[in-house]
């Protein structure tokens, strides 16, 4: 067969000693499978999931595979007659109209059985051409030496495109046809009716804060906020460690490997090194005071514990990373390579006040912080996983009779609260009463003598002891409110309570 649309390419070959290099594309593969879909229809649905028209080398072929593709998904029937009406009728292909052109592609036609490894190898050639073109402007830039990109950011600009491409296989998004967000939808049902417990999202591993929430969800900014003391950082090491320890990977059709329950966890711990956070952990674990940990004032028994407690964690999928005051673009840049790498499906960042922005001049804190959370939001998004960044709150908190926070307590509040998807907020109100406790005399306490004011406060301690008010002060998907969860501060774990009894008591 004549092959017209390669006449693009051949003019500019010359053999000079390879002066000038093609980029890689197939035109023979772009035909074959063009043939097959416009004898058979069915063809094109072999490719479609994968194949788009800009993966194709030859502009000519990508404007036909697009009009196929338009008019197959309206239940028409696409051939070289239905579709020459939508091409221009006087443009050229070698000596051929684009009318000739098209029955000669359907007259020489292989089998459509082939049709798959056509398109995977037209995709592949894809790629290629993409990573040449990264590639390019890597050397260009390092060669140009821009002010506004020092290395670092040409770095971190590289891996970004390198994992958009590895990812997706394209550079930019788009628009989504509302058909593909409600099979996504469907998809996501469907994973919720099989994980345990029927969330929609990976679960906490504390069923009260799951029946609120439904799981944490795919591309969400969850922050969890508190003032010091209240077990913000013990909280998401709580469910980073349920999440990691109920990972169950499956391997899926294509090769690749998918939580069905749990995930693979990356924890950004600006504040903690990573032996702390482990201790924490373990303690929790084990229920070994983490103190005593520290001061090794453990036993014989408690070290074996020990010793089985880290042999169980060293399998889990939860790495560390411990690096403080890390910017937003090096633990985006990170974070894709834990995905790329190991994979990634939950990510936490403790904590947000702790991070820095590029620090453009003239830039306030208020708006680095928002440059920070406008940053894991995208990053969300783009690696399609929750993150859960933790925050402080400004000390306004203190100086009102009902500390119990509020949205308006955020530190630089405006952009958090905005691009966060959930908000929740850590309180413990034995916090405050154990702060509040009246001082007795020596002689009182050695006999053990209460006041009546000390036993009203002993009676408000005794309501309000090893629990802890996760406030869901912002949900985009679901209801805001309040759970009521158990916290053993010895041990720094959250867990859901036993039974109901603590609604008789309210919080004064």
């Amino acid at each position: 067969m004549s092959d017209p649309a390669r006449q693009i390419g051949e003019a500019g070959n010359d053999d000079s000693g390879g002066l000038y290099r093609e980029a890689p594309g197939n035109i023979e593969a772009e035909q074959a499978l063009l043939g097959a879909i416009l004898v058979n229809n069915d063809a094109y649905y072999r490719v479609s999931d994968f194949l788009k028209p800009g993966h194709l080398h030859e502009p000519l072929h990508r404007k036909i595979f697009e009009v196929a593709g338009d008019i197959i998904r309206m239940g028409k029937t696409a051939n070289p007659v239905t579709i020459k009406t939508f091409l221009p009728a006087d443009e050229k292909v070698g000596d051929m109209t684009v009318a000739q052109y098209l029955a000669r592609l359907a007259a020489e036609a292989v089998n459509i059985i082939n049709a798959e490894d056509y398109g995977r190898a037209i995709y592949d050639l894809a790629l290629r051409r993409s990573l040449i073109t990264i590639g390019e402007d890597m050397v260009n830039i390092a060669y140009d030496a821009p002010l506004d990109m020092p290395p670092q950011n040409q770095i971190e600009d590289a891996e970004r495109r390198l994992f958009e491409l590895a990812e997706t296989g394209r550079y930019d998004g788009g628009f989504q046809a509302f058909n593909d967000a409600v099979a996504l939808a469907i998809d996501m049902a469907g994973a919720a009716y099989q994980r345990d417990g029927g969330l929609s999202g990976i679960s906490t591993g504390i069923s009260q804060l799951d029946g609120r929430m439904g799981g944490l969800q795919s591309s969400d900014l969850i922050i969890l906020a508190g003032r010091p003391g209240m077990g913000k950082t013990s909280l998401a090491t709580n469910i980073a460690y349920n999440i990691a320890k109920a990972y169950q990977p499956e391997v899926q059709a294509d090769g690749s490997t998918k939580a069905v329950n749990g995930g693979v966890v990356g924890f950004y711990s600006l504040e903690m090194s990573s032996e702390q956070l482990a201790t924490r952990i373990i303690s929790e674990q084990t229920e070994i005071s983490s103190s005593k940990i520290r001061r090794g004032e453990i036993s014989e028994a408690d070290f074996e514990l020990l010793v089985g407690c880290s042999q169980e964690m060293q399998k889990i999928p939860f790495y560390i990373d411990q690096t403080g005051g890390i910017s937003i673009a090096q633990l985006a840049a990170r974070a894709r390579r834990l995905k790329r790498q190991r994979g990634l499906d939950l990510l936490v960042v403790d904590y947000v006040q702790l991070m820095t922005g590029s620090k453009k001049a003239g830039e306030n804190r208020v708006q680095e912080i928002t440059e920070i959370t406008t940053g894991l939001k995208a990053l969300g998004k783009e690696l399609n996983v929750p993150i859960i960044a933790l925050s402080q709150l400004s000390r306004q908190v203190e100086n009102r009779d009902d500390k119990r926070p509020q949205l308006s307590d955020l530190r630089e509040s405006g952009s958090i609260e905005q691009d966060a998807d959930v908000v929740l907020f850590v309180y413990r109100e034995e916090y405050y009463v154990k702060n509040t406790e009246p001082r007795r005399t020596p002689e009182e306490i050695a006999s053990d003598i209460k006041t009546e004011e000390y036993m009203r406060w002993e009676e408000k301690m005794t309501k309000v002891k090893g629990m802890a008010d996760v406030i869901i002060a912002k949900q985009r998907h679901g209801p805001t409110g309040t759970v009521t969860l158990g916290f053993q501060a010895e041990y720094t774990r959250f867990s859901d309570l036993a039974d109901n009894s603590y609604l008789q008591y309210s919080h004064e």
